[in-house]
């Protein structure tokens, strides 16, 4: 028997794939039967490991919000959606994303001993850190501050 949430995707979305309207995700109707992935949607914030850091971060020619996080972490998951915003609506400056689990040289490299860190780089050097979730409006006025110093 198959569940009932994928005949209702299949009732309200009878084509074989459909996009959202922003063009962002992809949605195959028969994922959960025939195995073929659903893509993720593209995010605005960018993740980064050991081999691209420099790249993402230290040579960027604009200000760049590193987000120090993990998949367990129930604060990072909380601010995750405020990075994604700010990313979408501030061009003045990049975040990236380092997962600590899959990135534990660049947590060291760092001193990050607690979860979610942001750390804003401006000129490939380390400006200012925030540790903790904060609210968006928080977010905000940190980078903000930040990029008037």
């Amino acid at each position: 028997m198959r569940p009932s949430k994928v005949l209702d995707i299949e009732a309200e979305w009878p084509g074989v794939h459909k996009e959202s309207p922003d063009g962002r995700m992809r949605i195959h109707r028969h994922a959960a039967l025939c195995g073929r992935a659903i893509a993720e949607p593209q995010m605005a914030t960018k993740k980064t490991d050991k081999t691209s850091f420099q790249a993402d971060v230290l040579q960027s020619s604009k200000p760049v919000v590193v987000d120090f996080w993990a998949e367990w972490c129930g604060p990072c998951k909380m601010i995750a959606p405020s990075l994604e915003e700010i990313s979408e609506e501030n061009d003045a400056v990049a975040i990236v994303k380092v997962n600590i689990d899959e990135n534990p040289d660049l947590a060291a490299q760092f001193g990050v001993r607690s979860i979610p860190t942001l750390m804003l780089f401006k000129d490939g050097q380390q400006a200012s850190v925030q540790v903790g979730a904060a609210p968006k409006s928080k977010l905000v006025a940190w980078i903000n501050s930040n990029l008037a110093a």
